[in-house]
């Protein structure tokens, strides 16, 4: 039950990411729905509350139950904590802890610092999740450049369609928000993408469940790159039967 407690938890809050473990081997699937309910009750944590100090206790809280994990303790109850304990080893755990200190930056109005601050952050949460699930899944290190290319420009994506939300909000989410320079984000993804014929063949069979997240990606950088003004107007996204057509292709 506490696995389904991850699928519904994943369901709810991340459906792209639920549709493509649902679409991953099934032995994939005990790692990837814990993992992925971790980020999820992670990446909202700093948004249930508009007081910064409750939302950092909520972080603290997720930083606490990866350095029991880490250090072999009674993990603290929670639908979530069990069951990604049961896929963590210690070393993971405490690597993992950077997704959630990247995660202050939600907390705070603050923009980020400069293009490597944001280029560090999609890298430590879109990034470090994918090639977390990857490596529990067999991935070597020999594609662990490739995954954290294939996370950042996923999670790249996911943030480009959160632009409007986050300004509703009062947050500044773009070091430079003009047409031009998002066209170049896009740009700069897709020449860094890997070829995903190689790093498919590069993983066993288990990991590439953890690659089948990205199967929007390289589509909507695309779409992004030729029109960035559709960041603006929350327009990102492709229609219903290619987003069926295109999951069914990478499921296979």
């Amino acid at each position: 039950m506490t696995l389904q407690a991850c699928a519904d938890i994943v369901q709810r809050g991340d459906p792209d990411r639920f549709a493509a473990a649902m679409v991953a081997p099934v032995d994939a699937r005990r790692v990837l729905f814990p993992l992925y309910a971790f980020n999820v009750e992670v990446a909202r944590a700093p948004w249930v509350t508009e007081e910064p100090m409750i939302a950092e206790m909520r972080l603290q809280w997720w930083r606490d139950a990866l350095e029991e994990i880490a250090k072999g303790k009674k993990v603290r109850k929670h639908e979530v904590t069990t069951p990604l304990a049961d896929v963590l080893h210690a070393p993971l755990a405490e690597t993992l802890d950077r997704l959630v200190q990247a995660r202050r930056w939600d907390i705070y109005r603050d923009a980020f610092d400069d293009t490597d601050h944001f280029d560090h952050y999609l890298k430590m949460t879109g990034g470090l999740l994918m090639w977390t699930c990857a490596h529990v899944l067999g991935a070597g290190i020999n594609t662990t450049d490739r995954i954290f290319a294939l996370g950042k420009a996923t999670a790249l994506v996911r943030f480009l369609k959160a632009v409007p939300a986050l300004e509703k909000r009062g947050r500044i989410p773009l070091v430079d928000g003009r047409p031009e320079k998002i066209a170049a984000l896009a740009t700069t993804a897709l020449e860094n993408l890997p070829n995903m014929q190689h790093l498919k063949a590069a993983v066993p069979k288990p990991a590439r469940g953890a690659l089948i997240e990205a199967w929007e990606t390289q589509a909507l950088l695309h779409q992004i790159a030729r029109n960035p003004s559709r960041v603006a107007a929350g327009a990102i996204g492709l229609s219903e039967f290619r987003k069926r057509a295109r999951l069914a292709r990478w499921a296979l």
